[in-house]
């Protein structure tokens, strides 16, 4: 679950709305699983953050290392 807003108050206003969404479902979040006040960081294989969605630089780096196998015919 990704809760990202561009002010602090906003932030912090739908952070208080899905817990509370949250708690009416009767769901719970693992603390150790959680990250607050992050600027940016990986989620779903993605790089998210001020610029917006970004790939992974290391799934990047991982493409840029393959070696190609070239035929020989």
């Amino acid at each position: 679950m990704l809760v990202k807003n561009k002010t602090n108050a906003d932030h912090l206003r739908n952070l208080r709305e899905t817990f509370n969404r949250l708690r009416e479902s009767q769901l719970k979040v693992n603390p150790e699983k959680c990250s607050f006040g992050v600027v940016s960081g990986k989620f779903l294989g993605y790089m998210i953050g001020e610029r917006g969605i970004e790939p992974n630089p290391d799934k990047i780096q991982a493409l840029l290392m393959m070696v190609l196998e070239i035929r020989v015919f």
